[in-house]
C-alpha cells in the first residue's frame, strides 16, 4: 500500500503568494500533477496540517478546488494556521472528524493499520501542544487496539530539530507523549508536519519524521539561535510504503529533472 503525505500547503486567497515570494497554490498545483503522474498511484492521501495560512473558509474553499483531481481518499489534520472550525465546514464530508471539541480521530477500516489523527493546535499560538485532555484520549485510543499497527498524524514534531525558531513554537507534552509512546508498541510511525523539512528521529522507542513542503522549506540551521528564515529549496512531500507489516518512507522532490538515464547498454554491461 502506497501513502502520499503533503504538509504546510499554506494555502492563501487566491492572488496572494505568501511572504510577498510564495505561490503556495501554484505549488501545491503542481505537486498534485506530480503525484497524479506517479505510475504507481498512492492508495491514500495524508495532509498533515497548516493547510491555509489565515484559517479562513475562502482559503479552504481554494485548498479544496486544487486538490479536486485527487480522487483518492484525503484525511486531514490540522495545524498552527488552521482553524477548527472553518476546517470541519470545509471537510464536513469526512466523516472521521468529529463534530465539535478537538479534531482528534482513529480510522481503523479499510487499512492493514490504524491511523490516529491528533490534534495540536493552540489558537492564535506558532506552537502545539499535547494537553492531559489530548495526552489522556491518546493513552485510551492506543490502548482500544493494541495489537494493530497504528500510524499517528500530528502536526508539530514531538522532538526538538536544533532549529531554534522553529523549537521556540514546537510541542508542550513532549516528554508525557514519548511516555506513552514507550507503552505502545503497535505504534509504527509518527508522522507529522510543521518543519517544511525532511527530518527524522526517535520518540518513545518509535520512529517519527516531519514532512517538507510543496511550497517553501524552513532554513537548514542547527542554531539554538537560529532565525526565522525559509528558502526555496526543492519542493517535496513523502511517499510511504506499507509492506509486510512496516513502513518504508521516502522523500519525493517535486519538478522537472533530468533522467532517468540507464545504468546499462542495450548490450546488458554498465556504460562506461
Amino acid at each position: 500500500m502506497l501513502i502520499a503525505q503533503i504538509s504546510d500547503t499554506h494555502i492563501k486567497m487566491p492572488g496572494k503568494v505568501a511572504y510577498n515570494i510564495v505561490d503556495t497554490a501554484q505549488m501545491l498545483r503542481d505537486c498534485v500533477a506530480h503525484i497524479m503522474q506517479l505510475k504507481i498511484q498512492p492508495d491514500l492521501i495524508l495532509l498533515t496540517g497548516d493547510l491555509v495560512d489565515l484559517g479562513r473558509d475562502e482559503e479552504y474553499d481554494y485548498l479544496r478546488s486544487i486538490l479536486a483531481p485527487i480522487r483518492q481518499r484525503i484525511i486531514a489534520i490540522p495545524g498552527n494556521h488552521d482553524e477548527r472550525d472553518a476546517m470541519r465546514r470545509a471537510f464536513k464530508d469526512a466523516s472521521y472528524l468529529p463534530a465539535s471539541g478537538f479534531l482528534h480521530f482513529a480510522i481503523n477500516d479499510e487499512y492493514p493499520f490504524r491511523i490516529i489523527g491528533l490534534d495540536t493546535l493552540i489558537p492564535f499560538s506558532g506552537g502545539g501542544e499535547l494537553c492531559q485532555e489530548r495526552l489522556g484520549w491518546l493513552d485510551q485510543t492506543l490502548q482500544q487496539q493494541p495489537d494493530v499497527p497504528t500510524l499517528i498524524m500530528m502536526h508539530h514534531p514531538p522532538f526538538l530539530t536544533g532549529i531554534g525558531h522553529m523549537d521556540d513554537i514546537g510541542l508542550k507534552g513532549r516528554e508525557e507523549f514519548a511516555e506513552i509512546m514507550s507503552r505502545h508498541p503497535q505504534v509504527s510511525a509518527i508522522l507529522c508536519g510543521h518543519l517544511h523539512r525532511t527530518i527524522h528521529a526517535h520518540v518513545g522507542g518509535r520512529p517519527a519524521m516531519t514532512s517538507p513542503s510543496p511550497a517553501h522549506q524552513i532554513e537548514l540551521e542547527i542554531n539554538p539561535s537560529a532565525p526565522s528564515h525559509f528558502c526555496m529549496e526543492p519542493p517535496g512531500y513523502l511517499l510511504h510504503w506499507w509492506n509486510d507489516g512496516h513502513l518504508i518512507s521516502h522523500t519525493a522532490l517535486i519538478g522537472n529533472y533530468p533522467g532517468p538515464f540507464p545504468f546499462f547498454g542495450n548490450d546488458g554491461k554498465l556504460i562506461d
